[in-house]
């Protein structure tokens, strides 16, 4: 799907919340949960399908798969899908623009972090030379199609406040679509980046435990936010409760006397669409 539809809702002023995804099934209990749009997060996915740390580990062709999977299970989703640094340079970040448009994702996030990068709320963290991050940005703009792009600095842990937002603002020039200043620490912070960077799509990033406050979508968009992505709120939830069931499991030998913790058979089987898929095998049997 196109970035067109996220576009027009960000430019109506319509708050936009992403909750991250990492797979066809999450990407389809956001989508019968109402979402309209949703984020395949990096950290997720590289935990989930490697289970290994946002640590850089995670290449373009596992994420542009992964990608493909999420997109076409979901094709009413519009899917933002994290593209970490781009993999590489300027060219390498133009064929990873080619490889997120043919998986059918409607936008990107692309940040300047030294590769290997790490998750944005890590210590650690370093950033690339402005003009080399730059010129990637100008990349997936020059080769985007209708991918809503985002620019991503992690300056603000890295070097400082300043620099971050000086960052922005020449990314803003780009002609990228929103701009995301990773890991402010306060409403403060939050505040000194919309005040520096009117008129263009500001993006939010609400991790629970993280560096960055936590705030509803309409007190980011009282502050000048619109697009909000929650990138680890289902990724936690479903561990949390993956951990408790497991022990449960390895105590008891059985969830017998604690069904409440499942969706039960015939649910799973409406989440994955069971009976749409009886009817066609119906429909064509010989």
């Amino acid at each position: 799907m196109s970035g067109t539809t996220l576009r027009w809702r960000l430019s109506a002023a319509e708050s936009v919340l992403m909750p991250g995804v990492w797979d066809a099934l999450s990407a389809r209990l956001a989508d019968q949960a109402g979402f309209g749009t949703v984020f395949l997060s990096g950290y997720a996915v590289s935990g989930t399908l490697l289970g290994m740390p946002d640590y850089g580990y995670l290449t373009q062709a596992e994420m542009a798969e992964v990608a493909r999977r999420v997109c076409t299970a979901n094709p009413n989703l519009e899917v933002v899908v994290d593209a970490d640094t781009g993999y590489g340079n300027a060219l390498n970040t133009m064929r990873t623009v080619e490889l997120w448009q043919q998986a059918g994702a409607s936008g990107m996030f692309l940040e300047d972090q030294v590769w290997p990068k790490r998750c944005g709320h890590m210590a650690g963290k370093q950033v690339i030379e402005r003009d080399d991050w730059l010129a990637k940005l100008r990349a997936a703009v020059h080769v985007a199609t209708d991918l809503h792009v985002t620019a991503r600095t992690d300056a603000r842990s890295a070097i400082g406040m300043t620099e971050a937002i000086e960052r922005a603002k020449m990314a803003r020039d780009t002609g990228v679509d929103a701009l995301f200043v990773e890991a402010p620490e306060s409403i403060a912070e939050l505040e000194q980046i919309a005040a520096a960077l009117p008129d263009i799509t500001l993006v939010a990033n609400m991790v629970e435990t993280g560096r960055t406050p936590l705030l509803t979508p309409k007190e980011l968009a009282d502050l000048g936010f619109l697009l909000v992505v929650s990138p680890l709120s289902a990724l936690f939830t479903m561990a949390k409760a993956m951990q408790r069931s497991l022990e449960v499991l390895r105590d008891e030998g059985s969830l017998r006397d604690h069904l409440g913790y499942l969706v039960d058979f015939d649910e799973f089987g409406e989440i994955v669409e069971l009976p749409r898929h009886i009817e066609m095998e119906q429909r064509f049997r010989p």
